[in-house]
């Protein structure tokens, strides 16, 4: 009796079972909302289909639980009944169409859960691939569901969008190119970068290209893989858990090669990606046919192409901005009264202050929508007085989304330190490179030749957090040389530096940034009683002057001010930066106080060299190691440093130094008998540089580069016998390297690139025994003019050239001898840059 019901139940089971895969083929071919749900539902069937059959002819060993078998032949009727209703509903019946496709997912997950869990342990042994497929396919189809079945639906835009169409269409051409699978959607925070992607999500051009596989998954600052993953297979939280990362990895992988083997092209957009969640994009990177991930990130993270998203032109911030403000159309029901509509210079300072970031321009909008007169006057009149964006309690959220680009890791608190040393120098300035080498290698101890701080410059750019911009092309290693690389930063993120730097009171501040705006000078600063200050890091900027003024002594001692007001002690300074753009410049007399004093950086922004006052105060700092000076005309500096014998490094750029090393009572090599780098840069008076400086025996690194009036260097070149590197890049005028040359055995990089008019090389250039790399582009007048000796450079690893001078020592090589190392020829094409020239003229 036992065995006939069995067979019964078995038969009946066999039966619904029929009826209900029928019923769901016929639905199929009927309609097409929610087809998907149905599909899947039917390809669950298939599967089942063979146990179902092996299950009926063999009922004795199936052996199957008879009242949970009982209630699933109900579901399925049921189940059966709602479908064929389904069928029938109108197009316009869109809720009802919601419950029951609720419903039929139910019935999905009953049907898996019955054949993998209650099916007996001999049959589930013999049955078990099949039984993982079912579950597979039900989790795997989960990723299409619509509307509010949908788990990972790109999410609407609500908002009004500008200035958008522009890079949408560079990004669709980006991410649509046949060998890119992943693209990173890069920018600060704050720039709308989410915004894109879901109006990537939801262009008609990308949804006809990848019909509804388009799948919007936010990651956040803390991700959790399988969360993800749960998302995307459509599981919710009753659904069972995966075992590890690697068995969800695994299950999403099996849904995707379904929906690949149906030529279905696939779009998965994983939003708001943060630096350290590397790992997660090589978890999702399958190497699949028609699979593409786009990747949103303040991130550019190495080796993956990325897209980066700029800040609005002022065309579309205007648009943004009085839309935010409730000013479209020159009216609005915010605003009570005309008169309370402002005037368009007054609109045009305050969306330049928002830097074209969204997130500002609608923040700032907003808080000034309705307001009055009184209300738009005075936030123009803050920010005119130097008040940051950032210090206003209604711009809390800007500063939220900022400031959550600077929770570093533990060990990444450099990046924060050497982040907020960047709102030392002005806004809209270029900042060199070479001058944050300085900085950082001596207020962070890091390694020599700058290839820490050079490091550390790039993750902050990865970050976007500034702008690195590489002028030169045919360096070849990293930190060797960067004096016409520079960095720009962001208006709003240079806020948000000197903001962090400003959290404490003044005597505590590890970093002091001064900007001087107009007359307001600091309350503090001109009080009577001594100011103790902190400071490891000290800057001050005195760009923008309401009144004209003559000398910057003005502001610290003369008829204006009273002369005690200065008083500031600062015995903790280790980098002293001073912005500036007048006619002439004083050095503040405190400099001579500062006895930790290790880097001066002096820039002047204005148009001409300055004369620079109270310099022979340096000769006061025993400390002193690196003194870099830009657009300045200096005295002796042999005779004012002469008690500097801890100087090591000089870096001048565009000065007038004519008499520097003139009209000294002492020796250069006794005056400063420390020093191992000198980097001249487009000095245009530099004729000839003095014999004195090739007696300092400590020089490593001479640097002569766009110097277009010196045309000869001296014998006394020889005596060098510690350099390493001898640069004379670019200077065009300069006839030939003394024969001397040959006498620097040390000497491991030498360039002469861009000097037109060297006809020859010292005959014995060959004694350079340890030359690695020669840097030789442009020289167009050493054509077939290489010495015999060059078959003597043994350790030469690298040369540098056009492709002229290359082809001749491609034969050259062919006959160094055989125990020589074969040197790299690296062509590089002529450059024609004027990037150095920013913010200059």
């Amino acid at each position: 009796m036992a065995i006939v019901e069995s067979a019964a139940l078995g038969a009946a089971f066999g039966r619904i079972f029929s009826s209900l895969y029928d019923a769901i083929t016929d639905a199929i071919t009927k309609i097409r909302m929610y087809e998907s749900i149905l599909q899947r539902l039917k390809d669950t069937l298939d599967v089942m289909r063979p146990l179902v059959e092996k299950m009926v002819l063999s009922n004795r060993e199936q052996d199957l639980p008879e009242e949970r078998t009982k209630r699933l032949i109900e579901r399925m009727e049921k189940g059966e009944k709602r479908v064929r209703k389904y069928s029938q509903l109108p197009w316009w019946k869109y809720l009802m169409r919601i419950h029951y496709a609720n419903k039929l997912l139910e019935l999905e997950k009953d049907l898996g859960r019955f054949f993998k869990v209650e099916i007996s342990a001999s049959t589930a042994m013999n049955t078990w691939e099949s039984v993982k497929g079912v579950n597979d396919i039900r989790e795997r189809l989960g990723l299409t569901r619509q509307n509010s079945v949908a788990s990972c639906a790109v999410p609407r835009l609500w908002e009004h969008v500008f200035g958008l169409d522009v890079p949408l269409q560079e990004l669709k051409m980006q991410l649509l190119k046949e060998e890119v699978s992943m693209l990173v959607l890069t920018a600060p925070g704050g720039c709308g970068k989410t915004t894109l992607a879901k109006k990537l999500g939801d262009d008609d051009d990308i949804k006809g290209k990848f019909e509804e596989n388009i799948f919007f998954v936010p990651v956040s600052k803390t991700p959790n893989l399988k969360v993800i993953i749960q998302k995307l297979l459509g599981k919710d939280d009753r659904s069972p858990a995966f075992q590890s990362d690697e068995d969800a990895i695994h299950q999403l992988e099996q849904m995707l090669l379904v929906l690949v083997k149906q030529n279905k092209r696939i779009l998965l957009i994983l939003d708001d990606v943060w630096s350290g969640s590397e790992y997660l994009l090589e978890k999702f990177a399958f190497p699949l046919t028609n699979y593409k991930i786009l990747v949103t990130s303040r991130t550019a993270f190495p080796g993956i192409r990325s897209y980066k998203l700029k800040p609005l032109n002022d065309g579309d911030a205007m648009k943004l901005f009085r839309h935010s403000a409730g000013l479209q159309d020159g009216s609005s029901s915010y605003i009570p009264d005309a008169s309370y509509i402002p005037d368009g210079e007054m609109v045009k300072k305050i969306v330049k202050g928002c830097g074209g970031f969204p997130l500002a321009l609608k923040v700032v909008g907003k808080s000034l929508r309705g307001k009055s007169v009184a209300a738009w006057l005075l936030r123009v009149a803050k920010w005119s007085d130097g008040c940051s964006i950032l210090d206003t309690d209604i711009d809390s959220e800007l500063l939220k989304c900022l400031q959550s680009s600077l929770d570093f890791k533990d060990h990444e608190m450099i990046l924060r330190e050497c982040f907020m040393d960047l709102g030392s120098f002005p806004e809209d300035r270029r900042i060199r490179v070479s001058g944050l080498i300085d900085m950082w290698s001596e207020l962070y101890e890091l390694v020599a030749d700058g290839i820490h701080a050079i490091a550390n410059l790039h993750e902050l750019n990865n970050l976007n957090l500034v702008n690195l911009v590489a002028t030169r092309q045919d360096a070849s290693e990293v930190g060797s040389y960067c004096s016409e690389d520079f960095v720009l930063q962001h208006d709003l993120l240079r806020e948000l530096a000197i903001h962090q730097c400003s959290q404490e009171p003044i005597e505590k501040r590890k970093k002091l940034i001064l900007d001087i705006n107009g007359n307001n000078l600091p309350k503090w600063w001109t009080e009577q009683k001594q100011q103790h200050i902190s400071s490891h890091l000290l800057s001050i900027s005195t760009e923008h002057f309401l009144f004209p003024i003559t000398t910057y002594r003005m502001l610290f001692a003369d008829e204006n001010f009273s002369s005690s007001w200065c008083k500031i002690q600062p015995p903790e300074v280790k980098v002293l930066v001073l912005n500036f753009q007048t006619q002439n410049y004083t050095l503040p007399e405190f400099v001579e106080k500062m006895k930790e004093l290790k880097v001066l950086i002096a820039t002047n922004y204005g148009s001409f060299p300055v004369e620079l006052g109270n310099f022979q105060l340096l000769g006061s700092v025993p400390s002193l190691k690196r003194i870099r000076l830009e657009k300045v005309s200096l005295p002796s500096i042999c005779k004012t440093l002469s008690a500097s014998r801890s100087l090591e490094k000089i870096s001048l750029f565009m000065c007038h130094i004519g008499h520097a090393f003139r009209n000294c009572s002492i020796q250069i090599s006794d005056a400063l008998p420390n020093l191992r780098e000198i980097n001249i840069d487009y000095c245009i008076n530099l004729v000839e540089l003095p014999a004195g400086i090739f007696n300092i025996i400590s020089l490593k690194n001479l640097n002569i580069t766009n110097c277009h009036k010196l045309s000869r260097l001296p014998d006394g070149l020889g005596k060098l016998k510690n350099l390493e590197v001898l640069r004379v890049r670019s200077c065009t005028v300069l006839l030939e390297l003394p024969e001397s040359t040959g006498s620097l055995h040390n000497l491991v990089v030498l360039d002469i690139s861009g000097c037109l008019r060297i006809s020859k090389l010292p005959k014995h250039i060959g004694k350079l025994c340890n030359m690695k790399e020669f840097h030789m582009k442009g020289c167009s007048a050493l054509h077939n003019q290489l010495p015999p000796s060059i078959m003597d450079l043994e350790h030469l690893k690298l040369v540098v050239c056009d492709k002229g001078m290359a082809k001749q020592w491609e034969s050259i090589i062919k006959e160094f001898p055989a125990h020589h190392s074969s040197p790299q020829i690296k062509v590089v094409e002529n450059d024609i840059n004027l990037k150095w020239l920013h913010n200059h003229f």
